[in-house]
């Protein structure tokens, strides 16, 4: 199969939107930890054991997070070496960086699912808690 020079460049959109998703994730596990951290400083050393659930939880979606951004950003540079390598008329280099650049985003995309079955753990553990003080 012949990969022409546009095809590479289709995945440029979706891999910067596919980041910029991670990115925003990132940030609101952020908050979640700071709001933890204000939570336990608020309940004065009491023994809370959904927040130390909750950050098990946080920590792991944290590595989670920042493997799926590791692998977002290889396979993007997968495509952008794969479209140089076809303009330079290199295109077997060029179609292997390609195929590679989507194992990336496969692998990527495979750790954002399981960070997500993950964060409906989390609220899981916060819906527990809020019944708890009912």
């Amino acid at each position: 199969m012949q990969l022409e020079l546009s095809t590479p460049a289709l995945l440029f959109p979706a891999i910067t939107l596919l980041i910029l998703a991670y990115t925003n994730r990132f940030l609101a596990i952020a908050s979640l930890i700071r709001g933890l951290h204000k939570r336990q400083a608020d309940s004065h050393g009491e023994n809370n054991v959904p927040i130390r659930e909750q950050i098990k939880n946080l920590r792991l979606r944290l590595l989670l997070i920042r493997n799926m951004q590791a692998f977002g950003i290889l396979s993007f540079l997968g495509c952008v070496l794969s479209i140089l390598f076809l303009y330079l008329d290199n295109s077997q280099l060029g179609n292997y960086l390609f195929v590679a650049s989507l194992v990336l985003l496969l692998v990527s995309l495979g750790l954002s699912f399981y960070e997500t079955q993950i964060s409906t753990k989390a609220l899981s553990i916060e819906l527990s808690t809020l019944e708890k003080d009912e």
